[in-house]
């Protein structure tokens, strides 16, 4: 009975803390950066997209310093991001917020790629090379490196906080979420499915990042190409409903959604918070985990991966995203009072009747699975920051513990320590972009002076 209470008390203190660490004022600060970052580049993530996907293309045969290709690096970390909140996010936001909320996360998006190409211009441009000659960097080092010494102790808790967030977010909540799905569409137990992911993960992780990109770049284009495809073949019969479904965002982001059907109403207050804090989640902007896989890669110039680098939040919020939320709103389910998975389920067997549900399914453990082995990356390196090489094996071990472990498990107190933790590395990293932001601008008028 002790430990029953012990355990709910913890639950309210992290639910508090969770509440306080994604509240206004966090959200504020992420926006808030990524606007200052756009303004100080003269707004070059926007005017130079095109040139990003050309170097994108260039970029899958690069021959520079690093351990893996251009395009492996971004592939690795749309792995960590493309997941349950392109699915689940954006129909929660959708839900809590109505269609206002998309708006918001493309507002999130479009200053949010200034924030990613700033992570990864400054990931290549402080990285190092570890004892067993892997190419490393992100926050943990650009602070170090950037900041000088008196500054470790800030590289110190961003590698902290994302080493105990990434066994949250990036691996039992996600097994827990495939184990749920397939159990509910095909009836097979979470231990099996908890198994079965744990042996293909292990064949991945233990052969390190060169193994995680090569097969993160076959997964993540095929899932994207085909979740992608169901979603344009649900809008394409809706064509003619396309305008007023983007009418509806537009009006509602400003003016709020009156309650209708089984949705309860929300004020433009609402679309703002929940379309911020669903973008924030969906393409994770401002929390710095996507530089670890872009300080991998192989090239000498910090703003062509950079460039390379914010082509992940255009792609997972401004592409993913949009087509999810245009399916639910077009679809008119979005105001069902369904809310997470189960309102993107609801829209796609609606647009594809018999069929739109698996799709979403199939989406959504292909999704997770990557995202658990985009994450065991991020984390294990993390880990190297504080303990040395010596952790990266007792870490990929452990990884593969907690895996079987979330599939079967109750996760509201590792989610709220996860929640918690992934926010709390969003603090480090924002300071050292506000700090280091002169030499991004330095940086990038010389790249382009030339």
């Amino acid at each position: 009975m002790v430990d029953i209470m012990e355990k709910i008390k913890l639950e309210e203190v992290l639910g508090l803390a969770n509440g306080i660490i994604w509240g206004p004022v966090m959200l504020a600060l992420l926006v808030g950066v990524g606007f200052y970052l756009t303004i100080g580049l003269k707004a070059m993530p926007w005017r130079k997209t095109g040139m990003a996907f050309a170097l994108l293309w260039k970029g899958r045969e690069s021959a520079g310093r690093g351990n893996i290709t251009p395009f492996e690096a971004l592939m690795t970390a749309l792995s960590a991001t493309i997941g349950t909140g392109n699915i689940a996010g954006v129909a929660t936001a959708i839900a809590l917020g109505g269609p206002g909320a998309v708006f918001w996360m493309w507002v999130t998006a479009l200053f949010g790629m200034a924030t990613k190409y700033a992570e990864a211009v400054l990931a290549v441009r402080y990285r190092e090379v570890d004892p067993l000659g892997n190419y490393v960097g992100g926050p943990m080092y650009y602070i170090r490196n950037g900041l000088g010494q008196n500054w470790r102790w800030l590289g110190f808790l961003f590698a902290l906080f994302g080493m105990i967030a990434a066994f949250g977010i990036g691996n039992m909540v996600q097994a827990n979420s495939v184990a749920d799905a397939v159990q509910s569409t095909f009836e097979i137990p979470s231990w099996v499915t908890g198994m079965v992911m744990t042996i293909l993960t292990a064949a991945v992780i233990l052969g390190g990042i060169g193994r995680i990109a090569k097969v993160a770049a076959k997964l993540v284009p095929f899932m994207a190409v085909a979740y992608l495809f169901g979603s344009i073949m649900i809008i394409g019969s809706h064509i003619d409903q396309v305008p007023s479904a983007l009418i509806l965002i537009v009006d509602s982001a400003f003016n709020g959604a009156a309650a209708t059907g089984g949705f309860a109403g929300a004020a433009v207050w609402a679309a703002i918070r929940y379309g911020v804090a669903r973008g924030i989640f969906s393409n994770e902007a401002g929390l710095g985990s996507a530089a670890i896989a872009h300080a991998a890669a192989k090239t000498d110039d910090p703003v062509n991966q950079g460039m390379v680098g914010m082509l992940g939040t255009f792609i997972d919020t401004l592409i993913v995203c949009t087509l999810t939320a245009l399916v639910i709103v077009i679809t008119g389910v979005w105001n069902s009072g369904e809310t997470g998975a189960a309102l993107s389920i609801m829209a796609f067997e609606f647009g594809l009747f018999g069929v739109g549900g698996y799709v979403v399914t199939f989406g959504l453990i292909i999704f997770a699975f990557t995202t658990i082995l985009g994450l065991s990356y991020y984390g294990e390196r993390c880990a190297e920051y504080i303990f040395g090489v010596k952790a990266m094996l007792p870490y990929r071990l452990l990884w593969l513990i907690a895996i079987p472990t979330g599939a079967m498990g109750k996760l509201t107190l590792i989610w709220l320590i996860a929640d918690v933790m992934n926010g709390l590395m969003a603090v480090p990293n924002l300071i050292a972009l506000v700090l280091l932001s002169p030499v991004i601008f330095s940086i990038t008028r010389s790249y382009f002076a030339k």
